[in-house]
């Protein structure tokens, strides 16, 4: 079944529907930058749920696809920027991997949309507060997740 399908069975239960963001940040910097925008009381959507990895060359493209067959609505992978990974390389292996994963995850019918990979240091605090908010309404945009258990 594809997510068009999907979308438009699911159409009436789009009021109570709230996105769930499942967040992957390395350690170093993105996770850095989310505990940098909380201590600056920085407001972002509560969708987002974060789980702190060493690296972002540490996630493995089983995390993003067990969370989404699990009923995440999206998945959002934060590593350091190009040049400033604490394992040297790391945001580099995980920059090759998303785009295979979401041309994966196309070729299955599942909108490649639902995963995104960005930068951001341990000081962009604010950058990840908007990134947070844009993304919510990108995934809201979408609609529910196919494998979003029926209530």
């Amino acid at each position: 079944m594809t997510e068009a399908n999907t979308k438009s069975k699911s159409a009436s239960n789009d009021e109570e529907w709230d996105p769930f963001i499942l967040g992957i940040f390395c350690n170093w910097c993105s996770y850095a930058g989310a505990d940098q925008a909380g201590t600056s009381r920085m407001q972002r959507p509560a969708n987002l749920r974060i789980i702190r990895v060493m690296c972002s060359g540490r996630v493995d493209p089983t995390f993003i696809l067990t969370a989404l067959k699990k009923g995440a609505d999206g998945v959002l992978i934060c590593g350091c920027h190009i040049g400033d990974c604490h394992y040297v390389q790391g945001n580099y292996k995980t920059e090759r991997k998303i785009p295979i994963l979401k041309r994966l995850i196309e070729q299955l019918g599942i909108n490649p949309r639902r995963i995104r990979f960005e930068f951001i240091s341990a000081s962009e605090g604010a950058e990840l507060t908007e990134l947070v908010k844009e993304y919510v309404e990108e995934i809201r945009e979408i609609g529910p997740s196919p494998f979003r258990k029926k209530q």
